[in-house]
């Protein structure tokens, strides 16, 4: 009597029609909904119970935010996964490993590793209604892989947030009367390099047989290595002290990074109506602009034309693959984040379609614009291509400023509208890794307050970035995003997609999204996630870790400390997953029953709303008989 008191106190606040609730569902053990057998009045209402449109701080302490709108979070997706990734790390990324042959296995790994993985994350945050620790109910054992991505996602962010600050200073310069990247300055000149102003050609220089040593640079890339990182290429005796400028451009973008997420989802939703909208209007200008330079189809030809015998080097692979992962967001908990704040009836199967066409639409115009530019430098330096400028991080910000001075009209209002995109490119990327770091700690500590997470992970984040902004920072930024951005994810995402299709099982993971999207998943999606996804990304895994070479700056091996340095980052996911299955086996009473059912899920795994629960509990046990008979 006192459970169907229970149930009928919950159902009397959801108002489900009548036909939605199977009577002989009533006479079910409380304990297998996860429901406690206590009275419902001496604690608040469940999560989902609280109407989605109330605000955040009138929400009991255990209740878990909603969007206001589901465009918010369509927006939102957008802005988190069409970033930074595909405007600075795709083209440096193609740049490095051959241009067109880099776009073949990207567009590959994208279909076929890239989009399941997406659906496969954002579909696990909504069904659970939980962050990316919160969903490994469904093996508890393997919490650790959510702490693990969670700490390569503060780990990306805090360098992730330092690129924002270099668009912060560039923003400022954009106000003078002459763009200074458009200038050579006697001031940064360095022995053996000529600089070549903007439109200006090489044989303007008068080189003479004497000048056949020296190196030709162009402005941009003066200004950009020597005026704003002060780049120290050798950092074997330390990396410096931090840039006052730089740091204080930092310290700003984390002030506006707490103000956008102190209150949770019903802020961070507001703003990406601008963070995913804006971008495109500069980036197609940017494009029409680039493409009628002279010598622009030439890097367009470069990017698109394939060198085949790159397919056969497992690096393209690697780096197709890595490049999808930070491009997407996947492997960071982020889209497992923001799909528990849905409700468990959203259409996230169409929302995961549209985004995955938007980012490789992105990526594909950021490629075009960096490209057209590169062709149109290698033009004046008279270079080839693939020798025009140093490879790494900065390329975005050596041949985007190139383009925006080449506009005749006001090139000051372009520089200014380009470098608010890329703020705001980047605000949308960071919001969302933040906001998944935030919401674990909140899940876990929800007698703490929101604002007060916020304000302490804003803080960290700061601390850890200040070392980007030293003159050895963009030698930390390759060897950081090497072994945290790329190696720990790839590691957490193998472990991730493992544990998912072969401990808990595709077919039950098929059943539960099945249920919840309300559609049939076909052949496509159980074979991506049941042997495609695992066996690719850890034979990719497995090339990288036997065939590893040190990370490089300026072609150059950083110092053996600093590798030894990421290669503990890099084994900081691992381990953390590994201690928290150890510890869970090592609570087994013996072996046998007791280590086989330690791996089941927790009886709080499925949807959170009651009525849903019991519809899925129904279906769950129809498909058991039907696999029984």
């Amino acid at each position: 009597m006192k459970i169907k008191i229970l149930f009928s106190k919950l159902l009397n606040n959801v108002k489900p029609p009548a036909d939605r609730l199977p009577t002989s569902l009533m006479n079910i053990p409380a304990a297998d909904f996860g429901i406690s057998l206590v009275d419902q009045q001496a604690r608040p209402p469940p999560p989902d119970l609280i109407v989605p449109s109330e605000k955040p701080d009138q929400l009991p302490p255990s209740a878990r935010q909603q969007w206001d709108n589901p465009v918010e979070f369509l927006l939102s997706c957008i802005s988190m996964s069409v970033g930074l990734g595909n405007v600075w790390r795709f083209p440096f990324t193609a740049y490095e490993n051959g241009g067109g042959a880099f776009l073949i296995p990207y567009f590959l790994v994208l279909m076929l590793v890239g989009r399941p993985l997406y659906l496969l994350e954002l579909s696990l945050g909504q069904f659970s209604s939980g962050g990316c620790v919160k969903i490994w109910d469904l093996c508890p054992p393997f919490r650790g892989i959510g702490y693990g991505q969670s700490f390569g996602t503060f780990v990306v962010t805090s360098y992730y947030c330092v690129l924002i600050a270099i668009s912060f200073y560039y923003l400022f310069a954009s106000f003078q009367s002459v763009l200074p990247w458009t200038v050579c300055h006697a001031t940064l000149q360095e022995n053996s390099t000529v600089c070549l102003p903007s439109n200006h050609s090489v044989s303007m220089l008068n080189l003479t047989d004497s000048s056949s040593n020296l190196t030709v640079i162009s402005s941009t890339e003066q200004y950009f290595r020597r005026g704003v990182l002060k780049e120290k290429l050798d950092i074997s005796d330390g990396i410096g002290l931090p840039d006052p400028a730089l740091l204080g451009c930092l310290v700003l973008c984390w002030i506006l990074l707490y103000f956008s997420l102190r209150k949770g989802v019903s802020s961070s939703g507001k703003v990406a109506y601008f963070t995913s909208i804006f971008p495109y209007t500069v980036m197609i200008a940017l494009m029409i602009r680039g493409l009628t330079l002279p010598g622009s189809l030439q890097g367009v030809v470069f990017l698109i034309k394939p060198q085949w015998h790159k397919l056969y080097d497992v690096k393209v692979w690697y780096a197709a693959v890595t490049q999808a992962f930070f491009s997407l967001g996947i492997g960071f908990g982020c889209l497992t984040t923001f799909g528990s704040f849905n409700k468990f009836s959203h259409n996230i199967y169409r929302d995961a379609t549209i985004i995955s066409v938007a980012d490789t639409f992105t990526s594909s115009l950021a490629g075009v614009i960096t490209f057209s530019i590169l062709g149109h430098l290698a033009y004046e330096l008279e270079l080839p291509i693939e020798k025009v400028v140093k490879s790494g991080a900065g390329l975005a910000f050596i041949s985007y400023p190139e383009v925006v001075s080449k506009f005749d009209f006001s090139p000051q209002l372009f520089a200014v509208l380009f470098f608010m995109m890329l703020i705001t490119l980047g605000f949308g990327s960071a919001i969302g890794m933040v906001n998944a770091v935030i919401t674990i700690i909140c899940d876990n500590c929800s007698q703490l307050s929101r604002q007060l997470v916020t304000m302490v992970v804003c803080l960290t984040g700061l601390a850890v970035g200040v070392i980007f902004t030293t003159p050895g920072g963009q030698a930390m930024l390759e060897l950081i995003d090497y072994y945290g951005g790329s190696l720990l994810i790839l590691s957490m995402a193998v472990a991730e997609i493992t544990v998912v299709a072969w401990i808990y099982r595709t077919s039950n993971l098929i059943t539960d999204l099945n249920f919840m999207m309300q559609r049939n998943l076909g052949l496509f999606w159980r074979l991506c996630w049941t042997y495609l996804i695992p066996v690719s990304l850890s034979l990719i895994l497995a090339y990288t870790l036997v065939f590893y070479q040190p990370v490089q700056y300026a072609q150059v091996d950083l110092p053996v400390s600093a590798q030894v340095g990421g290669w503990m980052l890099a084994l900081t996911g691992p381990l953390i997953t590994l201690v928290f299955l150890v510890v869970s086996v090592s609570r087994l009473d013996g072996w046998g029953n007791s280590f086989t059912t330690v791996f089941r899920p927790k009886v709080t795994w499925g949807p959170k709303n009651v009525v849903d629960r019991l519809d899925w509990m129904t279906v769950k046990n129809a498909v058991k008989e039907n696999s029984s008979t």
